[in-house]
């Protein structure tokens, strides 16, 4: 493995930075109490040097530990690639928190002995084991912290890779659903229509070839929009003009559809194909002995950041639940798994009589 392999497998700089961030913190802290106790406590300041402080305690405190937890970062994210116990990797800190003060205090003691500020024969080794000892309550409190920073990076970092996967995972199931409702979709409408051509053929083998040709249209816009969950509000009704045709062909006089719709809606994104199974459904249940006629409105409107999808016929009052007619329509129940999938709870589907008494109502409302 190469060095710029193992430095993309390994190292993190923002992680490096922000433990870079958290130590620089902590010796700004430590310099502003130090320039505290020189301004009001003089007596334990007296051989205080600014010059040896910022670069003896400081900068090459601030190189150590900086470069050390660097290391550790690295380690830690080996420990967890290889899924250590978590006894084991507490023990193993444990050390390295020990470990890091005595490689400060080397550090420092062979500088001093290098840059002359005390010979090989002044070293004492006991004072500075105490030396040492004294802030090792300190370094392990410090490299603990850093320890938390760099397990919480890596947390949140294996989370947010979690929850990429997961979207992307709910994304791939929601239109393999899409795809499988509108396979389901399709062959059920076109065998309704083929058998209203059948029966054209009979009796007016114009309006047969016009309904042909209409169905030839509205199948190659199905196609087209095949792959897309939600087309916009213009395009849908364009779509749906093809089907209107073969409807007006079908039954004639017998059938009036109008539409009332907000023109600012036309780019808002509904639901491929979701007109044509709610007019469907609506002339299938309007149509009776008393109702030979049948007008057809459809309403669409804005209200509260929701968009009302509305279908209303004129036609025979319903007999059955909405329970029972999805239970029943291959149309409906496609229609409320489609919005389901798309909205989760976030939809209102339902089909009801309408409050006047005179026909029937199939309502959506989805955020818009």
């Amino acid at each position: 493995m190469s060095l710029h392999e193992l430095k993309q497998k390994y190292i993190d700089f923002k992680l490096v930075l922000l433990l870079a961030g958290f130590y620089l913190m902590f010796d700004l802290i430590h310099i502003a109490k130090t320039a505290y106790m020189q301004e009001f406590m003089p007596k334990e300041m007296q051989h205080f040097s600014w010059a040896d402080f910022l670069v003896y305690n400081m900068l090459f405190d601030y190189i150590i530990v900086v470069s050390y937890m660097t290391l550790i970062a690295i380690s830690t994210k080996r420990f967890l690639n290889k899924n250590y116990s978590w006894v084991k990797i507490i023990f193993i800190h444990t050390l390295f928190s020990i470990l890091i003060g005595l490689i400060i205090r080397l550090v420092f003691d062979f500088y001093s002995i290098l840059a002359g500020r005390i010979s090989l024969a002044e070293f004492d080794l006991r004072k500075s084991v105490n030396a040492f000892v004294y802030v090792l309550d300190l370094n392990f409190l410090i490299y603990f912290a850093m320890i938390f920073i760099i397990y919480t990076y890596y947390y949140l970092r294996q989370v947010k890779e979690a929850e990429k996967r997961h979207s992307k995972l709910e994304s791939q199931l929601m239109n393999t659903r899409m795809r499988m409702l509108s396979s389901q979709l399709q062959p059920h409408f076109l065998f309704n229509t083929l058998n209203s051509i059948a029966v054209l053929t009979d009796l007016d083998s114009n309006k047969a070839k016009d309904t042909i040709a209409d169905l030839s249209d509205f199948l190659r816009e199905i196609l087209y929009h095949s792959d897309r969950n939600r087309i916009s509000l213009d395009e849908e009704l364009r779509i749906l003009e093809y089907y209107l045709n073969i409807l007006n062909v079908r039954f004639s006089d017998h059938l009036s559809i109008k539409k009332d719709i907000d023109d600012s809606l036309l780019l808002k994104k509904i639901p491929a194909m979701l007109l044509q199974p709610m007019i469907e459904n609506s002339i299938k249940h309007g149509y009776s002995y008393d109702h030979t006629n049948l007008h057809i409105l459809i309403k669409i409107r804005e209200e509260k950041g929701c968009l009302i999808i509305k279908v209303e016929n004129d036609g025979e009052p319903l007999k059955l639940t909405h329970k029972e007619l999805l239970e029943k329509g291959v149309g409906l129940r496609n229609i409320d798994d489609r919005l389901r999938n798309l909205y989760k709870d976030k939809y209102i589907f339902e089909i009801r009589n309408r409050a006047d008494g005179y026909g029937v109502e199939t309502f959506v409302k989805i955020p818009a």
